[in-house]
């Protein structure tokens, strides 16, 4: 089974590269524009053996593409411009998490 996942595992990280991570350009409104995304994946697997009370084998994969924003041309060349719909719903539990994490640490301090 492990063979099976890291020959699966090379060969998606052999297709990885900026293709992935930056898109076919597009025109919109006029304008071109080179989409950017941020791209994760991650492989397991594992198998029961002797020294285990089961045999078994096992595994499972899965990806994630998060949209970043879009290169567009500027004044001074290109310029990234950031899709906001993403950061907020990354920022905003990511700030929840922080303020409540801060506010253990000083009632901790504080004793």
């Amino acid at each position: 089974m492990t063979n099976i996942v890291e020959q699966l595992s090379e060969r998606v990280t052999s297709s990885l590269g900026a293709k992935v991570n930056y898109g076919e350009k597009l025109q919109i409104g006029g304008v071109d524009a080179v989409p950017v995304s941020l791209v994760t994946f991650g492989f397991g697997g594992g198998s029961g053996g002797d020294d285990s009370t089961g045999q078994g084998e096992g595994g499972g994969g899965g990806g994630a593409s998060i949209p970043l924003g879009m290169f567009v041309p500027g004044p001074n060349g290109p310029r990234f411009a950031p899709a906001l719909i993403p950061l907020l719903a990354v920022s905003i539990p990511l700030t929840w998490v922080a303020g409540k994490a801060l506010s253990r640490v000083i009632r901790a301090l504080k004793k």
